[in-house]
């Protein structure tokens, strides 16, 4: 057992990329048998720690112990060995692999020289089990839910019956019953000993949570270590935010559509297995929801909306009375931008610098740039969107896999907004993102409707649901059971009906 019962330390850690500054001599410890909670706005931080904790990064400078012993981890899978395992925010399955591999793929239970998949499946069906993971162990990663893929990442990280556990922004694509879940996990897993660093912008959790709460701002510690009974959200709010402005995240005023304006409609669509009969109506100058259980329906209404998926009967008419035509490149070129939360696999090119990202589509898939693609003018854009949507980054030639998670998700807005779009579709477009940033994404869009943007807004988050949408269509073995708006639209409703498919 480490002094003082730490079974991780940081001492006086920094870390620079380029002329940012990440960290500046920051302290953080853990318990052993303690949920600590590290929260701070995007770029305050708190991934460069925790992957400088897991060995993911290397320090500038300072020193790491476990169990009370100076220690240095030359990788994730070093750290792994110590018993330190971690869950990022950005998913780091192999897509082209089936879930049992994914789950050993380094150490994988043999028999002689041969792998035994059934001694595999049998190691992890009671991890599976706690968690409530549903899902075919030789299925491809790849064919998996963004829900599916964040509990599989997860179980993972349980499978090697870690000493220290990280979970950054773990439960960004889990519903109600999934946190809850994973909560109950943690829970048993502090009585056991093990020291949990829980990373997330739901403040609510943290309270519910967690033992001790320390806040980075700005690359350093301006809350460390403090009893999670001492601090409300609003104290824990402020510790992130400093002296900047506060954005208004809860009074967002719901507002009524213009009668008569022209409309995204879906009518009578069914898709086999996945939507029967359903009809939606989303007007210019509102932002409609659409939520549900994993594998509900209510994902696809995007993905049929965006051209990826054809219905097998019914239709979708935008805006302008045309019907949409099936394809994605048809529906970009008609005006729909969808918005991934799932940035890392289907938003951003990561190895590429900020401007080239934001150009992606205006540029090359619509060609709106001309027939010569001038440079300087796509960095100038780009540089508009990074002050338009506050994006941290040195410059806009900073390859945007070295941004943080919340700005990388900017990023992804920027490039959507670059094809200017009539409708646009969000897809948990704050995932993992802080409360600052969260309030700049609701005023933009905000901001769009008032533009007579047409908005569908799929969120994995009730409250926000409630928060920031006009109307929310909820759906229950793919049908459209229930329609909310205010003042019957609240995060309690919402999660009942889709639990039930029966609005009370």
């Amino acid at each position: 057992m480490a002094a003082a019962g730490y079974m991780l330390e940081a001492e006086r850690v920094r870390k620079s990329y380029g002329g940012i500054v990440a960290l500046k001599d920051v302290d953080f410890r853990v318990r052993a048998g303690s949920v600590h909670a590290l929260v701070g706005e995007n770029g305050a931080g708190k991934s460069t720690l925790v992957k400088i904790l897991a060995g993911a990064l290397a320090p500038d400078a300072g020193i790491l112990r476990l169990a009370g012993q100076e220690t240095h981890f030359a990788s994730t899978a070093a750290a792994a060995a110590h018993g330190v395992a971690i869950v990022s925010q950005e998913l780091s399955l192999f897509p082209d692999l089936d879930v049992l591999a994914n789950l050993f793929p380094v150490h994988m239970p043999t028999s002689g020289v041969f792998v035994t998949r059934a001694r595999m499946w049998e190691q992890a069906r009671p991890v599976f089990q706690d968690l409530g993971l549903q899902v075919d162990p030789h299925a491809l990663v790849e064919s998996l839910t963004l829900e599916q893929r964040q509990l599989l990442e997860i179980a993972r990280a349980l499978m090697i019956h870690p000493r220290v556990l990280i979970l950054d922004e773990p439960t960004s694509a889990l519903h109600a019953r999934e946190t809850e879940r994973l909560h109950q996990i943690l829970r048993a897993l502090r009585q056991r000993g093990v020291a949990v660093i829980y990373i997330s912008h739901i403040l609510e959790d943290v309270l519910n949570l967690c033992d001790e709460v320390t806040v980075l701002r700005d690359g350093e510690c301006v809350v460390n270590a403090e009893p999670v009974d001492a601090l409300s959200i609003d104290e824990i709010v402020r510790a992130m935010l400093g002296e900047k402005e506060q954005m208004q995240t809860l009074t967002v005023m719901h507002r009524s559509p213009a009668p008569g304006g022209s409309a995204l409609r879906l009518e009578h669509v069914s898709v086999p297995g996945y939507l029967e009969d359903v009809t939606l109506d989303a007007p210019a100058g509102a932002i409609v929801g659409v939520a549900g259980l994993s594998g509900s329906g209510y994902r696809e209404v995007l993905a049929v909306a965006a051209g990826a998926l054809r219905p097998s009967q019914g239709r979708v008419v935008l805006v302008d009375g045309t019907e949409l035509r099936p394809g994605l490149r048809n529906a970009i070129r008609q005006g729909v931008a969808l918005v991934p939360g799932d940035r890392q696999l289907i938003g951003l090119m990561l190895d590429k610098p900020l401007w080239e990202n934001v150009a992606q589509v205006r540029a090359v898939a619509l060609r709106r740039a001309g027939r010569w693609l001038r440079a300087s003018r796509l960095r100038e854009r780009a540089r508009a969107h990074v002050e338009r949507l506050r994006i941290r980054a040195s410059s806009v030639n900073q390859e945007v896999g070295y941004l943080s998670g919340g700005n990388q998700q900017k990023v992804v807005f920027a490039k959507w907004l670059e094809a200017e779009p009539s409708v646009l579709l969000l897809d948990d477009p704050t995932r993992g993102i802080d409360v600052g940033a969260r309030a700049e994404i609701y005023g933009l869009m905000h901001n769009l409707a008032a533009q007579g943007v047409v908005q569908i807004l799929a969120s994995t988050d009730p409250r926000e649901l409630a928060l920031v949408c006009d109307r929310v269509f909820l759906f229950y073995h793919g049908r459209v059971c229930a329609v909310l708006e205010p003042p019957r639209l609240n995060g309690h409703t919402i999660l009942e009906v889709i639990n039930t498919g029966i609005l009370p």
